[in-house]
């Protein structure tokens, strides 16, 4: 064999070690949670039955998602929670549809006594994801909707 075939394979054996390492150091990067297909509703309660309020949102991740919390606020009361004040929200219900992404939902009850102290108008979506890696997204509006009587 020539020198200059030896010489060529083994720099193109090098380069593709090194395209495979790369590839793989950046395979195995942590990454945020990611959230998509997010939405809110809010149903009034009526003579009969309870209103309610449900956000669902799909969210992924490499490593799987340990917890979503979910905080609804009026926009009038110029909340603006933060990703701190998120931590100790409720949790959303969480169920596995592939290795890296969960379907979450988060359903609140609504009593006709609680839907009339509800301020009218609309209604942010605060939604902080925690993957099991330790890993967070927060978005502070991820939803709007609307409250009315």
């Amino acid at each position: 064999m020539s020198k200059r075939i030896l010489l060529s394979s083994l720099i193109g054996a090098a380069a593709l070690a090194g395209v495979t390492a790369g590839g793989l150091a950046l395979a195995s990067a942590p990454t945020e949670p990611t959230m998509e297909n997010g939405s809110a509703r809010y149903v009034a309660p009526s003579d009969g039955s309870a209103g309610s309020f449900t956000y669902t949102v799909d969210v992924s991740n490499d490593s799987g998602i340990r917890d979503l919390k979910v905080l609804a606020w009026p926009a009038s009361s110029k909340l603006h929670p933060t990703e701190a004040e998120l931590r100790s929200a409720e949790n959303a219900k969480c169920q596995t549809t592939s290795d890296e992404t969960t379907h979450c939902t988060y359903t609140l009850k609504v009593t006709k006594r609680e839907a009339a102290g509800l301020a009218q108008g609309t209604w942010y979506v605060s939604a902080l994801a925690i993957a099991a890696d330790g890993y967070t997204t927060f978005v502070p509006r991820a939803a709007t909707f609307d409250v009315a009587r």
